[in-house]
């Protein structure tokens, strides 16, 4: 069987001619020295010419170097022995460590998508503690939804979910994937040492494909995260929480691929597909009979503008989003958290209960009240205020301080001490400072 030939190289686009029997989209082929450089086919165009992606961005590829057929996609290691270990998008391990010998590690193929189950019935809302008070209270986790952490450049999407990350792992109660998608290595290392360092670990399985990766490592890392979290749901039934950081980046990562492949880009500069790649990817973190995927994921918005296009589509398939404002950071107040601006669907008396519904309105209804009077307190002092709004304003402000809270992730930096609190003590907490 002839293998195919390399007719052209230009940046990560390889063309590969095959004289009969060309290949599949999808299909990995190898080629470069002892047959080590995997190209991705992206499409094919007539006359058996493959358009392939060089994922390793290999520099020492030319013309007319052979490669092979693998009939076969990209597979990765999956299952409970990656637990605790900390690969690429190709599933190679980033700690040092070869794989793990077990009958219980397998390859899935990273396209394969699990069949669509009709019969599955959800169970009851279950609401997931973090023991981060303005998350629990404004934007609470139930189990098999999404959420988005939406904010600027440095205003502490990475620490937030690193923080999440920490107190499910400190609890075991889940298992957790953390997926860095174009994000700084720094983060990365921190939140493998920060975990090693705890003992945390073995309830996390982490894929990394960072900025300094070439696009298609960046486009294939999601997808990797995304069927190894789908191993452990349908073939160990269990249930997870899937943190994605940063879903722009992986909007990024396709733009870049587009702008290679010569795409011509939609309206707001996006490639053309776009809307239909992030949905699919959203789609298959769902839950089905076997078991659930809580996902968890950060936004990066440009220029600080929540009305771009791409973060608003992300926003469109998410149950709630925590909104982190660069005017509250410089504040000083930590989680750095827009209280107004941050919402979620999933706050209703039917899933968190009467109570947690009806403080949520008298809070809601105390910000607004507050922002409102800020305006009026720049220009004519606070004093100027009638003795209810002083106390409204008080009342604010008390919240506004109540919400903010030590990480234990930040412990070494800050010198605050990181902090737990449960659901109960979180709603009996903001009834003391509404009741005065």
């Amino acid at each position: 069987m002839n293998p195919g030939l390399i007719k052209s190289v230009r940046d990560l686009i390889i063309e590969v001619e095959f004289d009969e029997d060309g290949p599949e989209i999808g299909e990995l082929l190898l080629s470069g020295a002892n047959k080590q450089s995997p190209l991705l086919v992206n499409n094919l165009d007539p006359d058996n010419l493959a358009i392939c992606l060089n994922v390793l961005g290999d520099k020492s590829l030319h013309k007319n170097m052979p490669a092979e057929r693998t009939r076969k996609g990209i597979e990765v290691p999956v299952g409970l022995p990656m637990l605790g270990r900390i690969v690429d998008a190709l599933g190679r391990p980033l700690d040092g460590q070869p794989l793990p010998q077990s009958e219980q590690l397998v390859y899935k193929d990273i396209w394969q998508v699990p069949p669509a189950t009709m019969s599955f019935k959800a169970s009851a809302p279950e609401i997931l503690e973090t023991g981060i008070k303005v998350i629990d209270f404004f934007t609470p986790f139930v189990k098999g939804r999404k959420m988005g952490i939406i904010g600027g450049a440095g205003v502490g999407k990475t620490v937030l979910t690193m923080e999440l990350i920490h107190n499910v792992a400190k609890a075991g109660k889940a298992i957790s994937f953390f997926t860095g998608i174009g994000e700084r290595i720094r983060e990365g290392h921190e939140l493998y040492e920060t975990l090693k360092s705890r003992d945390l670990l073995g309830n996390t399985c982490m894929f990394f494909g960072q900025m300094d990766q070439n696009p298609v490592q960046r486009v294939l890392v999601a997808l990797s995260g995304v069927a190894a979290a789908e191993h452990i749901r349908d073939h160990h039934k269990r249930d997870l929480l899937f943190f994605a950081d940063n879903m722009y980046r992986y909007v990024q990562a396709r733009n870049e691929l587009s702008t290679i492949l010569e795409q011509i880009p939609s309206e707001g500069g996006y490639e053309p597909t776009i809307f239909s790649d992030v949905k699919t990817l959203e789609d298959r973190l769902s839950s089905n009979q076997n078991g659930s995927i809580t996902a968890v994921q950060t936004i990066y918005v440009p220029a600080d503008d929540l009305s771009d296009p791409a973060v608003q589509m992300i926003q469109n398939e998410l149950d709630g989003t925590i909104v982190l404002s660069r005017k509250v950071a410089e504040e000083g107040i930590r989680p750095a958290v827009d209280l107004i601006r941050t919402s979620s669907s999933l706050l209703s008396p039917d899933i968190v209960g009467q109570r947690h519904y009806d403080l949520s309105v008298k809070v809601q209804a105390n910000l607004q009240k507050y922002e409102s009077l800020r305006g009026i307190i720049a220009i004519i002092g606070e004093n100027e205020l009638s003795p209810d709004d002083r106390a409204e304003f008080a009342r604010a402000r008390k919240l506004i301080d109540y919400f903010s809270q030590g990480m234990f992730v930040m412990e070494e930096l800050t010198g605050r001490k990181g902090e737990y609190v449960n659901r109960e003590e979180m709603l009996a907490g903001v009834e003391a400072i509404l009741s005065g």
